[in-house]
């Protein structure tokens, strides 16, 4: 039988994820070249959820195909994984996962696997999603695998939120994020979409228009991602820094309220890619400067605002990286490095605003609390919406809250400044 484009397309970017530890938006790209919109969705979909699902769906094929997925060879473990995903966490049809996954196998050269692959693919169709739906979820280690994250993810989780919303963060990161756009005032043009309600210049699309990227109309950004630039409150007149800027979503939304924007970039290439989007964008006033940001140039003086969008474990953004709960790690000791370097280059009254797109307390309030700086108290009375939970003077978005990426905001100042 003919294997569908999506399929292959899903099954090449699952296989390069975990054989290569390649990124699955870029494996998927690579992929998926070529495919017409609808297989392309498809593909998307049931790519990124196999990779999101992994730790779940191996489980249940250990547990129903009696043998470790470690010892399959890697195109077996590949279709399984595919397969299983499809039966447990889709509307596709049954027989078209249990054929389509043989025939991966098939095509990639494993004929004796052929009849195994058959035989697994069977037990999971019929029973996978009793077994899934019937795994506990009463403590964090048990909701990791049930909503597969790492126990570490849950247990910060669980730590932070309580049982309920660490669930409903878990349920929600599992699901399609937001198709929002950041309408570009540096350039102007007709844009089709839904304004959102309380994060001003916030589109809402049914889909990103190449066309509209092309000519610098719009910038694909998150809600939480726009409220963090929001945040910064650059005024007409001031200097801004953006210290950790690439690839220039938040310098160029800062570009269109300040003077000037110098924005910092550790690595080559990505400052390159800053450069060509600020052009597309329009955005003249901005200098991008290839430097590290704990080793700023003398010549760069001091600043009114500085903006640290720090690196970070990312646990607010896994609904868009699909393979980022596998490979994140919280940095808070360079994030407080990073804090630190911006105070110095801030002018005696200015502002730094400290945001990351994780939700980890280690992360975001430790960090801000360590630093000696001063929370701006009236942050959260700007937006009330998106205030802390527990912490008023800083804002939080949540995932399962506010449906958009999770964002950690907080505006300080020096004491005494």
């Amino acid at each position: 039988m003919n294997i569908s484009p999506a399929r292959r397309a899903a099954f090449e970017t699952v296989r390069r994820v975990f054989e290569d530890d390649a990124y699955a938006d870029r494996a998927f790209r690579s992929a998926a070249e070529g495919l017409e919109p609808r297989e392309r969705a498809l593909g998307q979909r049931l790519a990124y959820g196999t990779v999101q699902r992994v730790r779940t769906l191996d489980h249940g094929i250990e547990q129903l195909g009696k043998r470790p997925v470690v010892k399959l060879d890697p195109p077996v473990r590949a279709a399984l994984r595919l397969g299983a995903y499809q039966l447990a966490f889709s509307d596709v049809a049954a027989h078209a996962a249990v054929n389509e996954s043989v025939e991966l196998v098939r095509t990639a050269g494993l004929e004796r696997a052929v009849k195994f692959t058959n035989a697994v693919m069977r037990r999971l169709a019929l029973g996978l999603a009793e077994l899934v739906e019937l795994l506990p979820e009463g403590t964090a280690d048990e909701a990791a695998l049930k909503h597969s994250y790492p126990d570490w993810v849950a247990q910060v989780w669980w730590r932070d939120l309580g049982r309920d919303d660490a669930l409903a963060l878990m349920r929600a990161q599992n699901e399609a994020p937001e198709t929002v756009v950041r309408l570009n005032t540096l350039r102007r043009g007709p844009v089709a979409g839904e304004p959102d309600e309380q994060i001003p210049g916030a589109l809402h699309v049914d889909r990103i228009e190449d066309c509209d990227l092309a000519v610098g109309f719009v910038w694909p950004q998150s809600r939480g991602s726009q409220l963090a630039g929001l945040a910064v409150g650059a005024q007409e007149g001031e200097r801004v820094l953006d210290l950790c800027a690439a690839p220039g979503g938040k310098t160029t939304q800062l570009a269109e309220a300040a003077e000037e924007v110098i924005a910092v970039e550790r690595h080559e290439g990505r400052a390159r890619e800053l450069e060509q989007n600020c052009k597309q964008l329009g955005a003249k006033n901005v200098r991008v400067v290839h430097a590290d940001a704990l080793e700023l140039p003398d010549d760069l003086g001091e600043f009114d605002r500085v903006l640290v969008d720090a690196p970070c474990s990312g646990l607010g953004v896994l609904a868009n990286r699909p393979d980022l709960r596998w490979r994140a790690e919280p940095l808070p000791e360079l994030q407080l490095d990073l804090l630190r370097a911006a105070a110095e280059r801030t002018r005696p009254g200015g502002v730094v605003t400290y945001s990351v797109c994780t939700i980890n307390a280690d992360e975001n309030e430790a960090v801000v609390d360590a630093s000696g700086l001063e929370p701006d108290p009236t942050l959260g009375a700007e937006w009330p919406v998106f205030v802390h939970p527990t912490r008023p003077e800083f804002l939080l978005t949540l995932p399962h809250r506010h449906h958009t990426s999770g964002f950690f905001v907080a505006r300080l100042t020096r004491s005494g400044a």
